[in-house]
């Protein structure tokens, strides 16, 4: 059971090389569990116990389960997570040729160890805009699937100090990625939008505007002497949202209250958009509901008062080899259960009441959990906990599953931790 549902999110990752394609395979997922779609142009109709969904840009997911009863008794039951990952992406004119070789230049997205995307086999995946024929303007999700893309490393004879003072990668003139070999008589953008209509079908002439970001295809894999381990790019922050989806397409009876999780694009650039997390997409959907069920502002801000969040984030686990960074009595263990991440500053949300809370959630469902703190001299990083518990006021406690080599490209977990967390988020759902 423990494996089956590491490789499920395996699984999941592999088919969500991007947020795009993350949101689109969670749209597949809740689907098939019998939620309905609504737009927010439309008017909406929601009945007690309903499955529902909005998508906002493609990108952004919110799913719930409308509560039996009134929102003013019960309040919101809210897990959030974030869909994209720290990366590379595609520059708008991203097609040009240096000495021969046709390149793709590439801005850096959020904060990924750099190092770490040299010598692996890239791809490229996002959505391309496009006219019809009739002039209307489409979006489509691309997903090259194969390798294409490479940052070949510069041999250690020409960087003989690599080993001693590390790679140092300059972001304007060393990250462009090798894609081919040109011709003199070929354009560096027609070569490269006849392969996106390759791919696609979508004449040049068509194309408008894209977002691609560049992922590994080496697929996600099992790994240790007991098979303890599992490794994939994304983790964070994917297998939250997993471990947060399992746990609300688990629940098999109905619940007092609203059920609900949101997934937000841009965490790992400050989640400041239209659809990131300290944007209006949880306050619009969340009122709306509070609206089409019939309660009022008071009602609506009284059920506020009594929501709780979760903010799932993924948590920094030990690492022997590097035990200096690791705050000495805050030293989390992967395998070892659920982190619950504490900050002074108020970095994240955990306060003593929402840590307890969580705490009574875990021992009800029988697993073990940790508490984490960062290194006092070494700057704290940050979740959309703080942002949304401000925004809305609700009680909010920041806690995530313990993991190695956060934002490389290749980061990996331990199979327990799955488990335990999707067990803990089944608990706090039906309580």
């Amino acid at each position: 059971m423990t494996k089956q549902k590491v490789q499920e999110l395996l699984d999941f990752i592999d088919a969500s090389p991007s947020p795009w394609h993350a949101v689109a395979s969670i749209e597949k997922r809740i689907q098939a569990h019998h939620f309905t779609r609504l737009e927010e142009t439309d008017k909406w109709q929601l009945q007690a116990n309903g499955r529902y969904y909005v998508i906002r840009d493609d990108s952004s997911i919110i799913a719930f389960i409308v509560g039996s009863k009134p929102l003013a008794e019960t309040g919101f039951k809210i897990v959030g997570a974030h869909t994209d990952s720290p990366g590379l992406r595609l520059k708008p004119n991203a097609p040009h040729a240096k000495d021969g070789v046709l390149r793709l230049g590439v801005e850096v997205y959020g904060g990924p160890i750099l190092v770490t995307f040299t010598d692996r086999d890239l791809s490229l995946a996002g959505r391309v805009s496009y006219q019809s024929e009739q002039g209307e303007i489409f979006t489509r999700l691309v997903n090259f699937e194969e390798p294409l893309l490479r940052l070949p490393n510069l041999a250690i004879h020409m960087n003989r100090n690599v080993n001693q003072d590390g790679l140092k990668l300059n972001k304007q003139s060393e990250l462009p990625l090798i894609l081919s070999i040109l011709s003199n008589e070929q354009v560096p953008r027609d070569y490269f939008l006849s392969l996106i209509q390759q791919q696609t079908g979508i004449n040049p002439d068509q194309l408008m505007s894209w977002e691609f970001n560049i992922y590994d295809t080496q697929k996600g894999v099992f790994w240790g002497a007991d098979q303890e381990f599992y490794s994939n790019s994304q983790l964070d922050n994917l297998a939250s949202c997993h471990a947060a989806l399992e746990a609300l397409l688990n629940q098999s009876e109905a619940a007092d209250g609203t059920l609900v999780c949101a997934f937000f694009d841009h965490e790992e650039i400050g989640s400041e958009s239209s659809k990131g997390a300290d944007g209006s997409f949880l306050p619009d959907i969340l009122q709306r509901v509070a609206l089409v069920t019939g309660s009022d502002n008071e009602n609506y801000q009284r059920a506020l008062a009594l929501s709780f969040m979760i903010s799932a984030d993924m948590a920094h686990a030990y690492q022997p080899n590097f035990s200096s960074a690791y705050e000495t009595e805050h030293k989390v263990m992967v395998n070892q259960g659920p982190v619950i991440k504490v900050n002074a500053n108020h970095r994240y949300t955990s306060e003593s009441t929402s840590q307890a809370m969580f705490i009574n959630w875990c021992n009800q469902a029988e697993i073990p959990y940790q508490k984490y703190s960062h290194h006092s001299d070494i700057p704290c990083g940050s979740t959309i906990g703080p942002m949304i518990s401000a925004k809305l006021g609700i009680l909010t406690v920041d806690v995530g599953n313990p993991m190695w080599a956060m934002h490389s490209i290749r980061e990996s977990a331990g199979t327990l931790d799955h488990k335990y967390m999707i067990k803990v988020l089944e608990q706090f759902f039906s309580a």
